[in-house]
């Protein structure tokens, strides 16, 4: 069998006793020698005991120290793992011991690589959270428009108590929403540099000078990243607006001076050449302002150079208006005398062809009011077309009726003679006609009735109202018609009492074959009768005639102070003449030739 092995600490104590035991007995030898004495040497065997004991409380102390230490650390490691588990987000770590055994050093030696391993993965997540906040405030300090940032991520602050996977997630979808906000700025901000730059080509600007002026940073040539606040996008939008105001402002302004330069050409009877000259400015007319992109389509020179022809061409202009402008009168003119409207008066003419040699006149405006009077002239004269057809043929019927007044009062119309039978003829058609104008004129009287209905306004022929002319007529119709029935009346009264004077004045046989001779040998006794007729008839004819007279001048007269120009009627006397001469042929028929 093997011999006792005694634990270190035991082996150390029973060295130490023997150690001690060893140097009592010398200092006992020491002493015996010396021959000290036994007070002496109880005294001194009393201090090493003390010191003894002195040594071994420090000792102790020391180790009860080292161990509480010990204790605290392995508290705060295990505090410090459990932190960090829960900063972390994990519920546990694999490899770390769940239940610790063994003494203090053991539990600490246990514990120590799981801390150290948490430390790692925190500094990792830490160093994590730090590049995503600093890329988030680096993000948002260009969003918010800070010029200058440092890129250091020093300044980060980052919350180490909560370092979770969610609460990283959460900054990474941050991090996300702010770079898709960045791109779609920076779209922006490209859109509103390339719109600056079409614009700027189109009207001929410097588009470079622009963009600085909005801001230095978004000028490719400074190199540095662009600057995309809200203020900027504010001032790009501002600032195509305006480039886009001016654009509208420039195609505006062509689109006068195309249509300007096309008028002026029409009336100046410009050349292909001058034309061709302006024929971009023409092609803007149909084109709005989005279609126009053209570089240089729309500059200042361009405005400039059209303004100068059309001034050019005004100059040319002034004399040809007046040219144009008589033209486009006498054709106002010709319709108005062909309907036989009012035509405008010569005095207002006459001023603005004084207004057009002095220039105080818009040219445009003029021929626009001139081609707008020939226009209503135009309607006008379609809408009177059917009446004045029908005037027409009442003017034709008077014509007719005037001259079988003068066909009537011709002694001679039954004489054979060159064109007799022709005349007859007409005279024949001419008395259709007559009987026809009664119905004429109520046509016409309820046609232009109508019309004025219609219109609101008066039916002018040649200045004077038609339904008066009408009226007119027709009552110097009645009259006549009435004194023809007077005259009528009267020389059936006289022929009556004629033949009553001749019957009983009736001569014997003999006598009466004095007619037959006088018949086959001339007119001799048949004259006296119708000399007497013809002047019985004569006498009243005339004393008719002054009384028709007498009323169709005061009508003439009313006429003429109302300053209109009354319808040329026929004579009143020449249908009672007419009449009479009809009813004394009729009577003396079988006495006349």
């Amino acid at each position: 069998m093997g011999s006792f092995q005694a634990p270190p600490g035991m082996r150390s104590s029973a060295l130490l006793e023997t150690s001690c035991g060893y140097l009592l007995q010398e200092l006992q030898m020491i002493w015996n020698e010396v021959g000290e004495e036994q007070s002496e040497r109880e005294k001194v065997l009393l201090e090493l005991e003390q010191e003894c004991l002195e040594v071994y409380r420090r000792k102790v102390d020391r180790a009860n120290m080292s161990r509480a230490r010990l204790h605290q650390e392995l508290a705060e490691s295990e505090a410090e793992f459990t932190h960090l588990l829960l900063s972390l987000g994990e519920r546990s770590l694999p490899g770390r011991p769940e239940k610790m055994s063994g003494t203090i050093k053991q539990q600490l030696d246990s514990i120590t690589p799981a801390l150290r391993d948490m430390r790692l993965r925190k500094e990792e997540r830490v160093n994590q959270f730090r590049a995503v906040q600093g890329e988030i405030q680096k993000i948002s300090a260009e969003i918010a428009g800070q010029s200058e940032y440092d890129d250091s991520i020093t300044n980060v602050t980052v919350n180490e108590n909560d370092l979770s996977l969610k609460k990283l997630e959460e900054y990474q979808n941050e991090l996300q929403r702010l770079h898709n906000e960045k791109n779609n700025r920076l779209q922006q901000v490209e859109k509103y540099i390339a719109a600056v730059h079409n614009l700027s080509a189109t009207l001929g600007m410097e588009s470079s000078m622009i963009i600085t002026k909005v801001h230095p940073s978004l000028n490719e040539l400074c190199g540095i990243s662009k600057n995309i606040s809200d203020g900027i996008l504010g001032k790009l939008n501002s600032t195509v607006e305006s480039l886009q105001e001016e654009k509208q402002k420039r195609l505006e302004k062509l689109h006068q001076l195309g249509k300007a330069l096309k008028n002026l050409w029409s009336l100046t009877d410009a050349s292909y050449g001058d034309r061709y000259l302006y024929s971009h400015v023409i092609d803007l007319l149909s084109v709005s302002s989005a279609e126009v992109y053209d570089p240089g389509s729309l500059t200042l020179d361009i405005i400039q150079q059209a303004e100068a022809e059309v001034k050019r061409l005004d100059q040319l202009k002034a004399s040809k208006m007046k040219e144009l402008f008589l033209r486009k009168q006498s054709e106002l003119e010709d319709i108005c005398n062909k309907s036989h409207m009012e035509i405008p008066s010569r005095s207002e003419m006459e001023n603005i062809l004084n207004l057009i040699n002095t220039g105080e006149i818009d040219h445009t405006e003029l021929l626009m009011s001139i081609d707008e009077q020939i226009s209503r002239a135009k309607e006008e004269s379609s809408s009177r077309k059917s009446i004045m057809e029908k005037v027409e043929k009442w003017i034709l019927a008077r014509d007719e009726e005037r001259w079988l007044e003068e066909y009537s009062m011709d002694e001679n119309r039954y004489s054979v003679r060159r064109g007799a039978h022709r005349n007859l003829r007409r005279a024949e058609r001419a008395r259709v006609t007559v009987n026809k104008i009664p119905a004429l004129v109520d046509s016409l009287i309820a046609k232009t009735k109508s019309w004025e209905e219609e219109r609101r306004k008066v039916f002018l022929y040649d200045e004077v109202p038609l339904l008066a002319m009408l009226e007119e007529y027709n009552l110097s119709r009645q009259e006549r018609e009435e004194e023809k029935q007077r005259q009528r009346m009267k020389v059936q009264s006289q022929v009556v009492v004629e033949q009553e004077n001749l019957t009983t004045s009736r001569p014997t046989t003999s006598n009466r074959r004095l007619p037959n001779k006088s018949v086959s040998g001339g007119l001799g006794n048949a004259t006296p009768l119708n000399r007497r007729l013809s002047l019985s008839i004569q006498q009243q004819g005339s004393n008719s005639k002054s009384s028709v007279t007498q009323g169709t001048s005061f009508i003439k007269k009313g006429n003429k102070e109302q300053g209109k120009r009354i319808f040329p009627r026929t004579n009143f006397n020449s249908p009672l003449r007419d009449e009479t001469a009809s009813v004394v042929s009729t009577f003396s028929g079988p006495l006349s030739p």
